[in-house]
């Protein structure tokens, strides 16, 4: 397309953080389709790693036309195919469902900050192919009985409004948990189900103490938030999330680079503070508003220590960013 618009930093941004989120998409995925055996989950492997080589392509078509550098990305060096399986078939089909969950999320941040054609057909058009993606593997999941549902509640049968200020307590006796408090609840549980699991399964191939520390460390932040949110469900009758049986295999050799694990767990808690955030946001019972303000503080001390990592390895770009006007006017 013909233009002469210059990108806004906003779109600067999204296409910077998407470009380095979707290099770094296609070796795990490559990796997922190499090992592999199941037809049906290797379709949807296929479809996913199809769609972000298109995206790597198409970001990296607008910054050579605007003469913008591209972002130094990950490549075969940074996995190991010859490796053995870390993981099951059925942990692929969880990787595409949890990363297309949380693109979608993310992705819609992205878009309504975009305004120039192009760039804003592109993130509309990568919105409607991680839902798709998102239905075809929860529809998969499902069929293969692995998809574990939200709470159950019976049917409201009348409209009631709040009377009291007591509905937001969470000392002392507490109201029951409404269906947005319950959607949080369950979804925040089930991701740190997800991040264990990958956790579990590097912190058996990752040699390097340090790395192996941080992981750790995200290890048990996943726990504790699972056993504090799975108490309160208990608590309620609604029972606990279940989680997957152990996706993990026995092997030791690791499959892909330092640099690419550290920079996953960056973008994922990146992706986690606005998750908990926006769980905070339609919380109303002070019990978790204070747990999920302790976690969201617990993620960004948990974060830093990432990024220090990722600073003192020579692995952290620097985003694009705005010139100093006062170096540039020598003050």
């Amino acid at each position: 397309m013909e233009h002469n618009i210059r990108l806004t930093s906003a779109e600067i941004g999204g296409l910077w953080a998407t470009y380095i989120q979707e290099n770094m998409t296609v070796c795990l995925l490559t990796y997922f389709l190499h090992h592999n055996q199941d037809e049906e989950i290797k379709k949807i492997l296929q479809q996913a790693y199809e769609i972000s080589e298109g995206h790597v392509q198409k970001i990296t078509t607008i910054f050579n036309d605007e003469g913008i550098p591209i972002p130094d990305g990950f490549s075969e060096k940074d996995i190991n195919l010859s490796a053995p399986p870390l993981f099951y078939d059925m942990f692929g089909l969880s990787f595409v469902y949890s990363m297309s969950r949380m693109s979608m999320i993310n992705m819609g941040f992205i878009t309504v900050n975009t305004a120039r054609e192009d760039v804003m057909d592109f993130f509309v058009t990568m919105v409607q192919q991680t839902s798709m993606l998102y239905q075809q593997s929860t529809n998969l999941m499902l069929s293969k009985g692995i998809y574990d549902r939200p709470p159950m509640i019976p049917y409201p049968n009348k409209v009631e409004y709040i009377e009291k200020l007591s509905y937001i307590s969470g000392f002392g006796k507490k109201r029951p948990l409404n269906v947005a408090e319950i959607t949080e609840i369950f979804f925040n549980t089930e991701r740190n189900y997800f991040s264990i699991l990958l956790c579990m399964g590097l912190l058996q191939v990752v040699s390097d103490k340090e790395i192996h520390n941080f992981i750790e460390e995200g290890k048990k932040i996943s726990e504790k938030q699972i056993t504090t949110f799975n108490d309160i469900l208990m608590r309620e009758e609604l029972l606990g999330n279940v989680s997957t049986s152990v996706e993990v295999t026995d092997s030791t050799v690791s499959p892909f680079s330092d640099r690419l694990v550290v920079t996953l767990f960056h973008s994922l808690n990146a992706i986690d503070i606005t998750l908990i955030g926006h769980a905070l946001s339609l919380s109303m019972r002070t019990d978790l508003s204070a747990y999920y303000q302790k976690y969201i503080l617990d993620i960004l001390v948990y974060s830093a220590k990432g990024f220090d990592l990722m600073v003192d390895r020579g692995w952290a770009q620097l985003p694009p960013h705005a010139p100093s006007r006062r170096d540039l006017q020598k003050l």
